[in-house]
């Protein structure tokens, strides 16, 4: 290579260098954090069951240690180059504890939708802000696009999916969102599903959405369902039932 080939070789280096740098400089890379759910695991653990009941009595006297929990997640504030799965498990963590707290402040009530604005109220403090819990569900995890969400943030109501007796984590989320969609679509509380019959959750109608981006809403369903549905069945939809998840 001659004396001038190796300046004009050194040249674009350079330049290619410089534009990678200021590529990578445009581009944070994710923002790992470490944020433990392990009170609200142990919560959850304690007076949540398997079926996702929950023993509100028993839980109301143990509010203070709800109380701590949410405050520890308020004293974060989120940021939007948070690493996915730790933004995933914060806030689904953050909704269902939340939605505990709205329940035990208003206990005994027979259902949610008894209490005075529980999903638009802004009462749930992250970092500077306060959210409600629609903020919560729609303004963000929603908009992750991941809708497998919908099986795992609980309403506290009968056909809610249910609440899961172990805190999300980030490290695990993948496999616990998998685990509760294919919980959740095979239960036949929440969905009847035959070959040639299907009458599914309201969840379906009212995000239908989010499910069908890469598909139909059949085909969604037939990544999950034990027994497959057989294509151009027609799906209908089930009553929602509002009353109160409880033991």
């Amino acid at each position: 290579m001659t004396g001038k080939g190796k300046t004009l070789f050194f040249f674009c280096a350079l330049l290619a260098l410089s534009f990678f740098l200021h590529v990578t400089a445009q581009t944070p890379a994710e923002e790992r954090v470490s944020i433990s759910h392990q009170l609200w695991g142990e919560m959850l653990e304690k007076y949540v069951d398997v079926q996702g009941d929950v023993d509100y009595k028993s839980f109301s006297q143990n509010i203070d240690s709800l109380d701590e929990y949410l405050e520890y997640l308020a004293s974060f504030e989120p940021r939007e180059n948070w690493a996915r799965a730790e933004a995933l498990a914060f806030y689904i963590n953050l909704y269902n504890a939340a939605t505990v707290r709205l329940i035990l402040q208003h206990y005994p009530v027979a259902s949610i939708r008894d209490i005075k604005q529980p999903w638009i109220k802004k009462w749930i403090r992250v970092g500077e802000k306060e959210l409600s819990l629609n903020q919560i569900e729609h303004k963000i995890l929603r908009k992750m696009n991941e809708p497998r969400i919908h099986f795992a943030i609980n309403c506290a109501s009968a056909s809610c999916p249910k609440l899961l007796n172990a805190a999300f984590e980030a490290q695990n989320i993948e496999k616990q969102l998998e685990e509760v969609a294919r919980d959740f679509i095979n239960d036949p509380a929440r969905n009847e599903i035959t070959p040639d019959d299907v009458a599914v959750s309201a969840l379906f109608k009212w995000y239908k959405n989010d499910f069908t981006k890469e598909g139909s809403l059949l085909d969604y369903i037939n990544k999950y369902a034990d027994q497959p549905i057989l294509q151009g069945t027609r799906i209908s939809y089930l009553k929602y039932d509002w009353s109160l998840n409880e033991q």
